[in-house]
């Protein structure tokens, strides 16, 4: 056992441990449900576009899939690595991921634009949801940042790493659960919100539980990450339902 995975004594006695016997198995289990999310909300679409003969996506749009799979992907590996103990290749292959986030952060938004726009001019119904698009990169971006300056710091890295993928997870869950949240409680402010990130929120917190199970007391990074996340995403529920912001939904988009 190493040092940093014993309970500190004294006065520092109160100290996130850094290690539990059980963080195995429930980032494992969490990288699942992340994969599950991801898979059902997703595939059927896609599957549906390829029966529909509907047109092909813009290049950005795939591109844009390619970046986030990948990060999914890297995330999957370096999981792996530290349950196989290379500590040394996950230390590494952390680089990809420094290179990788900064360029999702500017192919989320340019690929939602494209898509909003192709609506718009297809209906012209303000793109009121891009709040929520250009609310979930932001919220990426702060974790993973935070994520990167924190790497040597093992336990607030990988929770924080965790974090930073549910808030690109939740349109996979939304397109998955949403209908069903919808349909069953109509569609309101606090509907919508529980709709586009509840599940993603329920994992959120569920990390925060799992953590005073296993160490009585939350990572010092938690709070303020979950505040980061949450916060957005009221301002972005807000921005939705609020008539002041489709004109300028509008004008992003470039009209």
């Amino acid at each position: 056992m190493t040092a940093e995975a014993v309970a500190p004594s004294g006065r520092n006695k109160r100290a996130f441990v850094p290690y539990h016997k059980w963080d195995r198995n429930f980032f494992l289990i969490w990288l699942g449900l992340i994969w599950l999310g991801i898979v059902m909300g997703f595939g059927g679409d896609m599957i549906h576009h390829v029966q529909s003969h509907a047109a092909p996506f813009p290049l950005i749009v795939h591109v844009h899939a390619v970046a986030f799979v990948s990060w999914l992907v890297l995330l999957t590996t370096q999981i792996a690595l530290v349950r196989r103990g290379r500590h040394d290749i996950h230390m590494k292959l952390g680089i990809a991921g420094m290179i990788l986030a900064p360029i999702m952060v500017v192919l989320g938004p340019a690929a939602a634009i494209v898509v909003d726009r192709a609506g718009y001019e297809a209906t012209h119904q303000a793109p009121v949801f891009i709040a929520v698009q250009f609310i979930g990169i932001l919220d990426f971006a702060g974790l993973a940042g935070a994520a990167f300056l924190l790497r040597a710091n093992s336990s607030a890295h990988k929770r924080l790493i965790l974090l930073a993928t549910l808030a690109i997870t939740d349109a996979g869950f939304a397109r998955w659960l949403a209908p069903s949240v919808l349909a069953a409680l109509g569609m309101g402010y606090w509907t919508f919100l529980m709709a586009i990130y509840g599940a993603t929120g329920i994992l959120a917190l569920g990390l925060g539980a799992y953590d005073l199970v296993t160490r009585g007391r939350l990572n010092a990074v938690y709070l303020p990450a979950l505040v980061w996340t949450f916060g957005p995403q009221l301002t972005a529920m807000w921005l939705y339902f609020g008539p002041a912001w489709a004109p300028i939904a509008t004008r992003l988009i470039g009209y």
